[in-house]
């Protein structure tokens, strides 16, 4: 998401200032400027492999880790893509949105590109695009744009790259990455209701349009799922086209041990044994993502790859998301995390209970217009002694006021800020240095949020 993406040094024809402008100048779902009810996003599959083509299919050539799901996509990609360059291969990710600036979708060797290389790469395919957009094939996306510029660059790279972690845009089946004949390993995380116009109404729609990506000859891996359901329609997939299913949650548990402010350690039971893990990130779906991405360690193993124990401990060790959970200050604690929907907010409750101690909670809370503003509000009242409304700098914000009607009524009192710097000025107002003030709803907030406590550095990097 474009939150304060800045102009960078003159390459070729484009700076990055003129780069962010050209990319997106072309249909954004995220910025929601296209809203449809349609399986099909704004860039068809049709039009995604014929860019490919013309730049003579980048997409090929390296090992494909496919990622898709409604929750924790981004820190399992991290954790995976971890575990790879800790296995000493040279590893690309992809993933999306980002917090400040595009540049942080695509890193590689992890080190996100620099915009000097974002402006001299989309100037080299600006050409190419230009022509597909005056094809046949119907319109060019900024998502479609992005992930053909994730591609020639990880070809371009003079290191050759050895692995290819990438996480879908939207759904599966007709997302704009789904270009690949069959990927060493599809990764599903955790299903739940996500973009239903699109999508489907229903966790097991989803799931079917999310299995798209299965192909024949890979192995799936499954992460555990509330719906049980969402195990058979993925199975009957893997089934019907040939690849090898895997049901992580079958194979795998995790034991929590101890609980740090920054950080937590567990031990994963699984098929090898039992490993003494730990990861910066927090939260209980934070183990699960960590033994979706074991599995898929161990799965890599089963199709002849090495892969070092050693690799995977300090893989997810290192892993980190920004935005996710993140705790920004102390006294009081200030701590930050997307939640986009109800299942999302409850996940943080839980874990703001189970992994910190408070007096009292505020709440900073801005969403989208299209979210469910009472779904959220009802998981945050049970722990708020306040809840700030706050609007982001999108068209896509929704009203503060018009917010409040949503959760005014659910226990703790609420009011409206025009700004999400408003918003965590009156928390932090209201709190003491043994209280907890929380930043959620939109990662749109949450980046906003880190600009204005961290400053500068969380995004000129």
């Amino acid at each position: 998401m474009l939150v304060s993406d800045h102009p960078g040094v003159t390459i070729g024809e484009m700076d990055y200032g003129a780069a962010l402008q050209y990319l997106l100048s072309f249909n954004d779902m995220e910025r929601g400027y296209i809203r449809q009810a349609s399986s099909n996003p704004t860039m068809s599959l049709d039009s995604m492999r014929s860019l490919l083509a013309r730049l003579n299919d980048p997409h090929r050539g390296r090992p494909t880790i496919h990622i898709t799901g409604s929750k924790g996509k981004g820190s399992t990609a991290a954790m995976i893509a971890g575990i790879l360059e800790q296995n000493e291969q040279v590893t690309a990710l992809f993933t999306s949105p980002h917090l400040h600036s595009f540049t942080e979708r695509i890193v590689i060797d992890g080190m996100s590109i620099s915009p000097e290389e974002f402006a001299a790469a989309l100037t080299a395919i600006r050409p190419v695009i230009d022509a597909e957009q005056e094809s046949v094939h119907g319109s060019v996306s900024t998502f479609g744009i992005i992930t053909a510029l994730f591609f020639w660059l990880v070809r371009a790279q003079a290191r050759p790259v050895e692995w290819q972690v990438v996480e879908v845009g939207i759904g599966g089946t007709y997302d704009a990455t789904n270009v690949f004949e069959s990927p060493e390993v599809v990764v599903i995380t955790p299903i739940s209701l996500e973009h239903t116009a699109i999508l489907g109404k229903t966790t097991t729609a989803i799931a079917r349009d999310k299995a798209g990506l299965v192909k024949p000859g890979c192995h799936v891996v499954l992460a555990p799922q509330r719906d049980p359901a969402v195990r058979e329609v993925v199975r009957e997939r893997c089934e019907a086209v040939g690849a090898t299913f895997i049901d992580a949650a079958g194979s795998y548990d995790c034991e929590p041990l101890e609980k740090y402010v920054f950080g937590q350690s567990f031990l994963l039971h699984g098929p090898s044994g039992t490993r003494e893990l730990r990861t910066p990130m927090l939260g209980r779906h934070q183990l699960d993502n960590a033994l979706t991405a074991v599995a898929v360690a161990e799965s890599l193993r089963a199709r002849g790859h090495h892969v070092a124990e050693r690799a995977i401990a300090d893989g997810i060790a290192r892993a980190r998301v920004p935005g996710r959970m993140e705790v920004m200050g102390q006294k009081p604690l200030v701590v930050a995390d997307g939640a986009h929907n109800g299942e999302s907010a409850a996940a943080l409750a839980e874990t703001l209970r189970n992994y910190f101690e408070w007096k009292r909670c505020f709440f900073v809370l801005g969403m989208a217009q299209d979210k469910d503003a009472g779904a959220i509000g009802r998981q945050l009242a049970k722990l708020a002694d306040l809840i700030c409304c706050a609007r982001f700098r999108s068209p896509r914000s929704m009203d503060p006021y018009v917010m409040i009607q949503e959760v005014g009524f659910l226990g703790p009192p609420a009011v409206a800020d025009d700004s999400v710097k408003d918003a965590v000025d009156t928390a932090m107002s209201h709190a003491g240095p043994d209280d907890l003030v929380c930043i959620t709803g939109s990662l749109y907030v949450v980046a906003e949020a880190r600009e204005y406590i961290l400053g500068d550095s969380v995004v000129r990097r």
